[in-house]
């Protein structure tokens, strides 16, 4: 089969309804909206959430907590991935993008100790978990908050 012989399945493809283009198109008149109230009118309808007049479910709810504006999110990193760098490199953010560990770089980068290093690296991060300092240290390597 080549890409020229591809069709699409029977009844896989609808045509598109054309309303309000005269009664012998069976969708005139009212053009499918009916006789009539809220629908039928031109920006009829209700908002996102609206129950008719009850209390929609996000009112009902109890809200609990809060949102902390000023919340920092970091790229997380772990301990086995840092093996992908040659033996005495220097680790950094940008080197952890272009390596495809992290995304974005957010609030900063923050490396965990899951996982074994085998490597000694001097890696430079905004933060460290204990055991991921101990892991780096003890393989040789070094630690500096950015």
């Amino acid at each position: 089969m080549s890409l020229h012989e591809l069709k699409a399945a029977e009844g896989a493809r609808h045509s598109r309804k054309r309303v309000g283009r005269g009664s012998g198109s069976g969708f005139g008149k009212t053009s499918t909206r009916g006789q009539k109230g809220q629908l039928a009118r031109s920006g009829g309808g209700t908002r996102l959430g609206f129950e008719g007049g009850q209390t929609p479910l996000f009112r009902r709810i109890p809200k609990r907590g809060f949102t902390n504006i000023n919340r920092k999110e970091y790229a997380i990193v772990n301990l086995d991935d840092l093996n992908i760098f040659e033996n005495g490199s220097e680790v950094t953010p940008k080197e952890l993008f272009e390596a495809g560990l992290i995304k974005k770089e957010k609030a900063g980068v923050k490396i965990l100790g899951n996982g074994s290093l085998e490597r000694k690296l001097t890696v430079k991060a905004a933060k460290f978990s204990a055991s991921a300092k101990k892991a780096i240290e003890s393989a040789g390597g070094t630690c500096e908050v950015l």
